[in-house]
């Protein structure tokens, strides 16, 4: 695991070929933020990357938050995610569902798609598949601005995660 210092360090290409990965389908964004270095912590590192996000215009996050794969999904069921995402739900046991589950959690993917065009996204590590069934139902409800500053925190969560368990601070 490289230390903050040797990614200071790093042309771009290495940069984004070490952390282009962090963010789903997205390595944009580890292009975006490494003209900002030196980083001083993992954190300004992740907020950097968090920053390109963010002030990317409105149809490229739209396209970034649906390069997210549906909780239990097809993706899942086809065994087709990324390492990250296939460790992430497998850790919530997400890839032991019952047939009941796999038809709420299908219910739920297509309602929240149908109404916020992108799909539901969740940091799952640390919670029940019933935790997360519960959230997919209140964030349902709520307002389109709302949900897709929530869909940007979870991302945020999801990915410091993730950057976190490749860089040493």
């Amino acid at each position: 695991m490289p230390d903050l210092a040797a990614i200071n360090r790093m042309e771009a290409e290495a940069f984004v070929a070490l952390l282009g990965g962090v963010f789903e389908h997205a390595p944009w964004v580890a292009e975006a933020a490494w003209p900002h270095r030196p980083f001083a912590s993992v954190g300004a590192l992740h907020d950097a990357m968090m920053q390109a996000v963010r002030a990317a215009p409105a149809e490229r996050r739209r396209a970034f938050l649906n390069n997210h794969p549906e909780l239990a999904g097809p993706e899942a069921r086809a065994r087709s995610l990324t390492v990250e995402s296939t460790r992430e739900q497998g850790s919530a046991g997400l890839d032991r569902i019952t047939p009941e589950e796999a038809a709420a959690f299908d219910r739920l993917n297509a309602a929240y798609r149908a109404r916020f065009g992108v799909p539901f996204i969740i940091a799952v590590r640390g919670r029940s598949r019933a935790e997360i069934l519960a959230a997919f139902e209140v964030r349902l409800a709520r307002d389109p601005a709302d949900e897709q500053a929530t869909a940007l925190e979870e991302v945020a969560l999801i990915t410091r995660m993730r950057l976190d368990g490749l860089v040493a601070d």
